[in-house]
Formats: C-alpha cells, sequence, structure tokens
C-alpha cells in the first residue's frame, strides 16, 4: 500500500463503497504513503460524514496492524529457524504458529479500534448508556472471534485478559470496583447468544451437548418451571402480602428479565435496590429457599449474589478474595498439614506440564482455595466436593478438574441443588462465603474455623484469624 499512487488509492476506495471520497482524495493527492500517514484530526478535515470516517480509519488501523504482526511474525520465525533449524520444519511448521497465537493472547492482546461514536464517548471519560455498552461488547465479541479463528467458545483466561485490556485502557469504566464482573458477564452473555440460533457448527453443537442443553435445563428445573409460562405461572403464586402491590410489579420484571438472553444490568440492579426490603423479611423469616429464588432469580447470578453482599455489609467480597488468595497462597502450600494431602499431590503434577506464569498461579491459587479446611483441621466435604457428589445442604462447592485450564468446572450448591455456576477459584470463594450471609445461613461446627478466617479478613477485623 506505501509504493500506491494516487490512482490506486482512489481504485481501492470505490472498492470498499467510499467512492463519494474519490474527488477529495485526487484534489489533496493522497498516495498510499499519504494514506498510511493520515490521523484522526486529519481524516475528520478530510471526511465529512462520521461514518465514512470510522470505515476508513478502521481500513488503515487494520492494515497497519496486520502489517505489524506479519513483521513480527516473521522476525519470530527467521529467529527461531536461526537457533533452532530443527524446529520450524515440517509439521513443527503449524504447532509454531499455534504456539505464537496463543502467546499473543497472554502478552499482546490489543483492543480493536472502536467505531468513531464509542471513541467520543470514551474520550470523553463519560460511564456509557445501556446501548453503548452493548455496542462495545459486540465490538469486543467480534474481535475475540477472529482472534480465535472463529470460535466461539473463548476460555475463562482469555474473557479476563480482554475485559482487564478493557479497564486498563479505560479506567472509568471499572464502577465502584465491580466493573470487571459486569463486563465479563456481558461478554459471556454476547456469545452465548450468537452461539444461540447456530445448529450446525460441529464445536458449537458439541459443547451444547456437553455443556448448554443440560446446564440450561437444569437451571430451569431448579427453580422449579420447564417454559416461560410454567415460570410466569409461579411468579402469581406469591404470598399474599405481595398481590397488588408495588414489588409485584418489580418481581414479576425482574422474573422475565432473568429468562432473557441479554439483559438490562442497570435496570437490574435498580429493582434489586428497590426489593431489598421485602427481600431481606423474607429470608430474616426463614421463607424457604426455593420461594426467594423464585421471586428473586437473580440471586443466581454471581455479580448479584455479591452485590447483596455488599449492600448488607459494605464489603466487596470478590474483591477481598483476590487479595486473600494472593497473599495466602504460597503460605498455605507451604504448610506440613498439606504436603501429602490428595489436592496437593495432584497440583503438583500438573504444574510440571505447564511454564507459563499465569496458569501456575491460577493452579496454585485453586489448590490453595480447596486446602483451606484442611489447613485448620475441618471437615472439607463441606467446603467442597472435588470430582464426587454433593452431599452437604448448606452452601458448599462442586468442583471438577479444578487443574485443568480448559475443562475445570467451579459451581455453587445450596440444599443439594445447583444454585449458580462459577468461573474460577477466586469467584467460587467469594460465592461460598457471600451465600453464608446473603441467605442467613448458620455455619456448620465442622467448617467454623475455616470460614472465620476468610470473614476475618473479609471484614478487615483489628486481629484477624491467622494460618496455624
Amino acid at each position: 500500500m506505501e509504493s500506491w499512487s494516487v490512482e490506486q488509492v482512489c481504485n481501492w476506495l470505490k472498492q470498499r463503497n467510499l467512492g463519494e471520497l474519490v474527488p477529495k482524495f485526487r484534489e489533496e493527492e493522497i498516495s498510499g504513503a499519504a494514506l498510511l500517514a493520515l490521523n484522526d484530526r486529519m481524516v475528520q478535515q478530510l471526511v465529512k460524514k462520521i461514518g465514512h470516517q470510522a470505515v476508513l480509519m478502521d481500513l488503515i488501523k487494520k492494515y497497519q496492524q496486520r502489517k505489524s504482526g506479519l513483521e513480527s511474525l516473521t522476525y519470530c520465525c527467521e529467529t527461531a529457524s536461526q537457533n533452532f533449524p530443527e524446529v520450524i520444519t515440517g509439521k513443527n511448521l503449524k504447532s509454531f504458529f499455534v504456539r505464537h497465537k496463543m502467546l499473543q493472547w497472554t502478552s499482546s492482546y490489543a483492543l480493536p479500534d472502536f467505531p468513531y461514536d464509542v471513541k467520543c464517548i470514551l474520550a470523553e471519560k463519560k460511564c456509557p448508556d445501556h446501548s453503548m455498552r452493548i455496542r462495545i461488547i459486540e465490538f469486543l465479541q467480534a474481535d475475540m472471534t477472529k482472534y480465535l479463528e472463529g470460535s466461539l467458545y473463548p476460555n475463562s483466561q482469555q474473557y479476563n485478559i480482554v475485559v482487564n485490556a478493557l479497564l486498563q485502557a479505560y479506567p472509568f469504566l471499572d464502577e465502584d470496583g465491580n466493573g470487571f464482573l459486569l463486563w465479563k458477564r456481558a461478554l459471556k452473555d454476547r456469545f452465548k447468544y450468537v452461539r444461540r440460533p447456530i445448529e450446525d457448527d460441529e464445536q458449537v453443537l458439541r459443547n451444547k451437548c456437553k455443556f448448554g442443553h443440560r446446564r440450561g435445563q437444569s437451571r430451569k428445573s431448579s427453580f422449579a418451571g420447564n417454559t416461560l409460562g410454567d415460570v410466569q405461572g409461579q411468579v402469581e403464586e406469591e404470598p399474599a402480602h405481595l398481590k397488588g402491590s408495588a414489588m409485584d410489579v418489580h418481581i414479576k420484571w425482574l422474573n422475565r428479565e432473568y429468562m432473557k438472553t441479554q439483559r438490562n444490568w442497570e435496570e437490574v440492579d435498580n429493582r434489586m435496590n428497590v426489593t431489598i426490603e421485602i427481600r431481606r423479611k423474607m429470608i430474616s423469616d426463614k421463607a424457604p429457599l426455593k420461594d426467594v429464588l423464585r421471586l428473586f432469580p437473580f440471586l443466581r447470578c454471581p455479580y448479584q449474589l455479591f452485590r447483596e453482599f455488599q449492600l448488607l455489609t459494605h464489603m466487596d467480597i470478590y474483591k477481598k478474595t483476590v487479595e486473600i488468595l494472593e497473599i495466602y497462597s504460597e503460605n498455605i502450600l507451604s504448610l506440613y498439614v498439606v504436603r501429602n494431602n490428595p489436592i496437593n499431590i495432584m497440583l503438583q503434577e500438573n504444574l510440571k506440564q505447564h511454564t507459563e506464569e499465569d496458569v501456575l498461579k491460577y493452579m496454585k491459587m485453586t489448590a490453595a482455595c480447596l486446602l483451606l479446611p484442611e489447613v485448620f483441621g475441618d471437615d472439607s466435604s463441606l467446603f467442597a466436593a472435588v470430582n464426587e457428589e454433593v452431599k452437604a445442604v448448606t452452601p458448599v462447592l462442586e468442583v471438577k478438574n479444578p487443574f485443568s485450564v480448559s475443562s475445570c468446572e467451579f459451581a455453587l450448591y445450596i440444599e443439594r441443588e445447583e444454585l449458580s455456576q462459577l468461573d474460577d477459584c477466586t469467584m467460587a470463594l467469594a460465592a461460598l462465603v457471600a451465600a453464608f450471609h446473603v441467605f442467613d445461613i448458620p455455619c456448620p461446627k465442622r467448617i467454623h474455623r475455616t470460614l472465620s478466617f476468610l470473614e476475618s479478613l473479609v471484614f478487615e477485623v483489628r486481629s484477624p484469624a491467622c494460618l496455624p
């Protein structure tokens, strides 16, 4: 493109439905080199329509990124072939490219070039409204899909990398420290929305059989309804003191919104705030948990569970849990009492198979989380069921394949029924602690010391509990 003449640039514009710009480009003698040197201000002076400005800048930026990526990859190949000539040959060339792409995720992910109107809002450091949030999420989802070569199933680490990149570039989007969970949840929901109508893609079908349909059915049955009509019918069966009240309107709206794929989270927050008094009264009066969840199904969502905890205690449970695991993981794993524990042995075996620093840290935090009851001599079956069936009626975690980066699963169970699926060990531990407080469930004596240790750190007491 750098060597293009003015006429070649004009032909390029016509091919991309930007023929209206040709006279101006000829008048200003915009060659290929000049085109690549244009900045935002020059484009605004050269092109009048905002839509054309956005398209043109996007095309230029993508060409520059593609060129930069190819130069970087060529350099990597040349360097590797000089140092390890036997590696970059034959079949190994493909694995080298795959490895290079995987490293791009962990070290050099760059946000996409947002449309002009989105960039204006972000430049003014304004918190976007609901429609603008959706546009940002749509662009992130499309960019991730390109990065994954068409795959619609990012793993948790890739979601984390993209959301972290967004919040680092635009810190004002991290609303009251809860932005990470909010944006990650919205991004995951967007991928679910895109996957829903796809029926002929092999990977989508395979993952729907493995995760989607089974989980969707269990979630519906867990609050006693198999169809939208069933759920709405149950909402009608509310306690007498709610019928005909203003609360009734909010509760019905929350139940209808919960069934949607794309949810208005801002309005959900507002209506959960309005209904907190009746919700807390139901819980303090020992109403059956299934009735509380039937009226307020959003308590199944980790973000709303954490938010409810914060409304009650003024503490950010997720942020505190991250700090606890980062500070105490190494100390927990070094204790003699857990040295020969099966979970620690499993951890050591899996650590040998990986070298990425992020993966090793994630595995160690997971192991430290699962080993906490052993450290305090508590009953681990009341804390987490690792690769086995949940038997406890009090809040407990179900954990499958804890050290597998691609297939690990975390879920929170109460009364032997799944309440919520969770992304990782940090979210799982935060949800476990929050559940005892949000649902006002007494802590079993056989797990009391473990939870007391965690709560003393979460609530920042003057003399927090210590590791044995």
